[in-house]
């Protein structure tokens, strides 16, 4: 999920200073019971990448790594500072735009059934208000809403929407109050006339899904993916009640090198392109059922989903349906297939690399994408740490 810069603080302390005064709907972090599994030859080196980079700022990280010698899980810092409660493996935290890659599984699975196609234009799914008042709605397809080759703007770049968020920090977003911030604004280019990430894309997919189905999609999430890979700790916000072991989020949100609680700050969660919250080890079965083990979709399907268009700009990563090849920056040999997430108070990273057959995936409780003191900690960190695991 891409964050803008918000540069008007006086608005945000008046704001943050009402929203402390409300009773905060995710509440502390509570400890959860793990029990470490046995020794991983990298163990230490790995430990100490997550050591460096939580001394160095960050709140917290817990992480899993599957190499050539095993499962390696490990966490550092905290992941409630105000309680200080450790971060652990089994930690659960917001995945932020990993749940897109959730969906698009979602998505697939149901174009297997013949619930809808991949080339349905939306006109065949969408009610007239969004088709008429959103540009380049009317002449697109599912397809291109899961590729992001739409050219439709993103909700999450509109600064109206921010400032509506810190107003009333803890509202649980309708699809058709998110797509009113987009409403008119001009498109990035034609519909397929290029590739620009944007969260208003599963927005738009998961209202097709439900309309297409007649049911929510959330309800869909958990009966087609959740349950029967038993991702019993895996919870989509806020159709989900989350559980007590949830990670508090924070950002530096004054750029004061001062971080801030911004748990509650709900950026539209439930909605297709974020509120997915869950662990390191979830995320792995995850990741492997879907483009290791091959369990979730067919092969065909699964062709489809991994089917790449030229990159994103200037961006070191390119982008199939739901899914990314990334860390095309690397040796051309390691490359991943996976998600990237990004949230206000959030970062997550899940990714199978198919050359090694190696999975790494973490979760952090800072938001990265925005600008921070703290941001180019965490390019570091995500770089030094495949670094390690390729050594």
């Amino acid at each position: 999920m891409k964050i803008i810069e918000i540069t008007l603080l006086v608005l945000v302390t008046a704001l943050l200073s009402l929203f402390s005064c409300r009773k905060p709907e995710i509440g502390h972090t509570e400890n959860c019971s793990f029990t470490p599994g046995a020794m991983h030859p990298k163990a230490a080196v790995y430990q100490s990448v997550m050591d460096k980079y939580t001394a160095n700022g960050l709140p917290g990280i817990s992480a899993l790594i599957r190499d050539e010698d095993g499962v390696w899980v490990g966490a550092s810092g905290k992941a409630d500072i105000g309680k200080n409660v450790d971060m652990s493996p089994c930690t659960v935290s917001k995945a932020a735009s990993l749940t897109k890659t959730f969906i698009a599984a979602l998505a697939l699975k149901l174009v297997e059934e013949g619930k809808f196609g991949l080339d349905d234009p939306l006109t065949q799914w969408l009610p007239e208000k969004p088709l008429s008042n959103l540009k380049n709605a009317n002449i697109s397809t599912v397809r291109q809403l899961l590729n992001h080759t739409t050219g439709i703007a993103d909700v999450i770049e509109d600064e109206g929407f921010y400032l509506a968020v810190l107003n009333d920090p803890a509202r649980k977003w309708t699809p058709e109050d998110l797509l009113e911030f987009v409403y008119g604004d001009d498109p990035v280019f034609a519909p397929g006339g290029g590739v620009s990430y944007s969260n208003t894309n599963f927005l738009l997919l998961a209202m097709v899904i439900n309309r297409a189905t007649g049911q929510d999609h959330s309800q869909l999430l958990r009966e087609k993916v959740l349950v029967p890979l038993a991702l019993d700790q895996s919870f989509y916000y806020w159709h989900d009640d989350l559980p007590e072991n949830v990670a508090q989020g924070y950002f530096d949100l004054y750029n004061n090198q001062s971080i801030v609680n911004v748990t509650n700050f709900n950026t539209g969660s439930g909605n297709g392109y974020g509120g997915l919250y869950s662990n390191v080890f979830d995320l792995q079965t995850f990741i492997e059922a879907l483009v290791r083990d091959k369990t979730l979709l067919s092969q065909n399907t699964l062709d489809q989903m991994l089917t790449f268009g030229e990159p994103e700009g200037t961006t070191n990563k390119r982008l199939g349906l739901g899914i990314f090849k990334d860390f095309l920056e690397r040796a051309p040999d390691q490359f991943a297939y996976g998600h990237r997430g990004r949230d206000l108070g959030y970062t997550a990273d899940m990714f199978w690399f198919p050359n090694q057959d190696y999975t790494m995936t973490y979760l952090i409780n800072y938001g990265s994408d925005a600008k921070s003191e703290l941001r180019q900690q965490f390019y570091d960190f995500r770089k030094e740490i495949v670094d390690v695991m390729m050594e």
